[in-house]
């Protein structure tokens, strides 16, 4: 039961913070999505309604690469895996979506990861 009530309060929480965070094809969304074994980033354009680039700890390029590091090092370098896939596609700035979780550990690593790949936000 506490584990669903988490689960609606983390969604309550985006959904009140994604009132104010739009993603447009100038400065598309960063949105970071974590699971107990997993995180997850998409770089997302609203106004279309279609994700640019994505990176994860299940991505098959980067599965190899994140194997056996931390929680936390895995969270960077999916941040700077992500950048770089943005800036391949000429995306150098974004709006940072944290998907109703708390600025910090994987969140916190994933955007400090993504700002060394040289996103904006």
């Amino acid at each position: 039961m506490a584990k669903k009530n988490r689960t609606i309060a983390r969604e309550r929480r985006h959904a009140r913070v994604r009132r104010s965070v739009i993603g447009t094809p100038d400065r598309p969304r960063l949105n970071v999505f974590k699971s107990i074994t997993g995180i997850y980033a998409q770089v997302i354009d609203d106004v279309d309604g279609n994700t640019v680039v994505s990176a994860s700890t299940v991505d098959k390029e980067l599965r190899a690469q994140v194997k056996g590091m931390k929680k936390s090092e895995q969270a960077k370098a999916i941040g700077k895996a992500i950048a770089e896939r943005a800036k391949s596609k000429g995306i150098s700035s974004v709006v940072f979506d944290r998907g109703g979780f708390r600025y910090t550990g994987r969140v916190k690593a994933l955007a400090d990861g993504a700002r060394e790949g040289g996103l904006q936000f």
